[in-house]
């Protein structure tokens, strides 16, 4: 059977299993395993083993467990909550300011967690009763709170661009500043969004209150101290080389730790939870990845990467040209897949095609998160929105749906931003790393 029969049919098995929902990692394994053993028999269990072992002692992955344990334990510390405050108490008098202000707490919290899901959760349960309790429109209630947690992707330290970084085998740190002012960028359009939503329907939120003082504005900003130093140690310290992405989560998780125990929040049933936690959300993406390379290598012996970008060749298309194609068909593709899904299926056949071309995977990298958030908020799947939902279990579907179309065009015009001017990308990477 040739190559290019042979992958079709194994993309085509697994879009089936996914569709059957088997978890993806074991979807992924399975028909790699499978697959490799059609083209070389006596290569297939090797390869399993082999792939698996080589991630599963990959030193820079410790940053995903390391990272998602410190946003959990921001979580039961109350620093995410003392963040939210803090925003509310300086965007509050505005209209729209507390959807502005779950937006900001949203893109904090994810300097710290990593994980778009942790962020919707951890920020929706403490700011929807706030804007419940002053009659905010259900949908933009609940469209800033899906929306702002999907920040956790893009801001670093993210777990996309981790994932990314192993698979296209780019450094993680260039990934991490390369997400910074994309992520500052669409945190603004957000609001933006807000802002535009309120002024065409002024019943959406209520007129802004009155400007709190600056004293009290000021405490609010002092007692959220914490979690913005952590953040500005771990992200500066990257920055300026202090100490590389997996130290900077080694010592973020540390203080985090510290902080849970000044406050008195480091109980057993809290640090059994937190534990808990990060087990299942790490053995998760572990779980993915271990198919993912297995599944790639499976996809490396059909040679079907290499027939595609001799295609791609002959037909002249330009680089871009390509990237945009490529990012249309992941914006369908996140209307009924995960993200990470997409992330790891693709990446594979990708990145032969568009690098001979010139593209720079950084910069690629950081469209293709984005577009992945958009496919976070997307119908019919949508995980963020579900997210929302068990958070607001009398608010309909449809309700918190419309309410995200704003911040998913305030996406697709970031998408624009980034891709006509690439050193919204490039920029602090290149400095930090060089050229």
């Amino acid at each position: 059977m040739e190559g290019s029969t042979l992958a079709l049919l194994g993309f085509g098995a697994l879009f089936i299993l996914l569709f059957i929902r088997m978890p993806v990692g074991v979807a992924m394994l399975l028909v790699g395993t499978v697959g490799i053993w059609m083209i070389r028999e006596k290569a297939a269990l090797p390869k399993l083993a082999g792939e698996i072992f080589a991630e599963a002692s990959n030193y820079p992955l410790t940053i995903i467990p390391l990272f998602v344990l410190m946003g959990n334990l921001a979580g039961v510390s109350g620093m995410s909550r003392d963040l939210y405050d803090a925003a509310h108490s300086w965007l509050s008098h505005l209209k729209g300011g507390l959807a502005s202000a779950t937006v900001v707490g949203c893109a904090g919290f994810s300097a710290l967690s990593g994980s778009s899901l942790a962020a919707a959760l951890t920020m929706g349960r403490v700011s929807l009763p706030q804007m419940q309790r002053y009659n905010y429109h259900n949908g933009l209630a609940t469209g800033s709170i899906a929306a702002g947690g999907t920040l956790g992707i893009l801001i670093p330290p993210s777990a996309g661009f981790v994932i990314y970084a192993i698979l296209t085998e780019e450094s993680i740190g260039r990934l991490f500043m390369a997400g910074v002012l994309p992520g500052l960028l669409l945190t603004m359009m957000f609001i933006l969004a807000v802002w535009i939503v309120v002024s065409l329907d002024p019943s959406k939120a209520p007129g802004g209150g009155t400007r709190n003082p600056l004293s009290v504005r000021m405490r609010a900003l002092g007692r959220s101290g914490w979690i913005i130093g952590i953040i500005v140690l771990t992200i500066g310290g990257i920055y300026t080389g202090v100490f590389s992405a997996v130290e900077a989560a080694g010592i973020g998780a540390l203080l985090a730790l510290l902080v849970t125990i000044i406050r008195g929040k480091a109980s057993w049933q809290n640090i059994r939870e937190v534990t808990e936690s990060t087990l299942k959300s790490s053995g998760t993406v572990f779980m993915i990845l271990f198919g993912a390379f297995v599944f790639k290598t499976f996809v490396g012996f059909t040679a079907v990467t290499y027939d595609l970008s001799l295609w791609v060749e002959a037909q002249g298309f330009s680089g871009i040209q390509v990237v945009i194609a490529f990012l249309a068909i992941f914006i369908i593709l996140g209307m009924f897949m995960d993200g990470f899904a997409i992330l790891v299926l693709t990446v594979p056949f990708v990145q032969p095609i568009i690098e001979p071309l010139g593209i720079n995977m950084i910069w690629f990298g950081v469209l293709m998160v984005i577009v992945l958030e958009m496919g976070l908020i997307s119908p019919p799947v949508g995980l963020n929105v579900f997210v929302v939902k068990g958070i607001a279990p009398d608010v309909p579907m449809g309700v918190i749906f419309r309410g995200i179309w704003p911040f998913w065009f305030a996406m697709l015009a970031a998408v624009c931003c980034v891709l006509l001017v690439p050193e919204l990308a490039l920029l602090l990477p290149n400095t930090m790393f060089g050229r």
